[in-house]
């Protein structure tokens, strides 16, 4: 399953459903774009250490932004931009999972419910 960085962050507030939903997964997987957003979330070499630590703790792997992420991306930035806003970082993450056969589970349906044929989990708080 490949993680949306919101359901992260809803670990690092201390969230029990979240920590669960990560602890149920078979295979524990981001996109780059994901580790670079919580990455700049860090405030300090400390917090990265810790986000480095936690994401190798639990076995996540991280996916490359391949050519053919890039390309799916920029289509969906395309198709969705104007009619749901669809941003570079959620078409990069969509593209992520779309491109490699993955669910995405994520608390941003919004985000990802206009895209044609990416199967999502969602995550309710």
């Amino acid at each position: 399953m490949l993680f949306d960085t919101d359901v992260l962050i809803w670990i690092q507030r201390g969230n029990v459903k979240a920590a669960r939903l990560v602890d149920r997964a078979d295979e524990r997987l981001i996109s780059v774009q994901t580790f670079m957003e919580l990455l700049q979330a860090a405030r300090d070499k400390g917090q990265h250490a810790i986000i480095k630590r936690y994401l190798a703790d639990l076995s996540f792997s991280v996916l490359p932004l391949t050519e053919n992420i890039g390309h799916r991306a920029l289509v969906y930035v395309e198709e969705y931009g104007l009619s749901s806003g669809m941003r570079a970082g959620d078409a990069i993450v969509a593209a992520t999972a779309t491109e490699n056969g993955l669910t995405l589970a994520t608390g941003n349906a919004r985000h990802f419910r206009p895209v044609k044929g990416l199967a999502l989990r969602i995550f309710r708080p």
